[in-house]
């Protein structure tokens, strides 16, 4: 897995790498922006994940997901915030986006 140095790196280098559809959570389902298909968690995996804090406000802090559908259809990135400023969303979505270090 890539290592990047902020956000727009990340986003830049995986559209390069063929991520291209750019994705929104909307409360039980991710959705594409451009095309309004939503992938539900069953639907998608998430590939590789990159954190980034605010330089100066910890609460400034986001999260990138590569996303792969699982019929193989469509690659995309989805952004989301996380702390105070989080996307409100389904307990499914949680646990499909945490994030388990072992």
């Amino acid at each position: 897995m890539p290592n990047y140095d902020s956000l727009l790196d990340a986003l830049n280098g995986l559209k390069q790498r063929g991520y291209s559809t750019d994705f929104n959570i909307a409360f039980d389902k991710i959705q594409c922006t451009a095309t309004g298909v939503c992938l539900s968690p069953a639907a998608f995996e998430i590939t590789e994940h990159y954190r980034f804090e605010g330089a100066s406000n910890p609460d400034d802090s986001s999260v990138v997901y590569a996303i792969e559908a699982k019929d193989g259809s469509m690659k995309g990135v989805l952004v989301s915030a996380y702390g105070v400023y989080a996307d409100g969303i389904s307990r499914e979505m949680i646990q499909k986006l945490a994030v388990h270090h072992g």
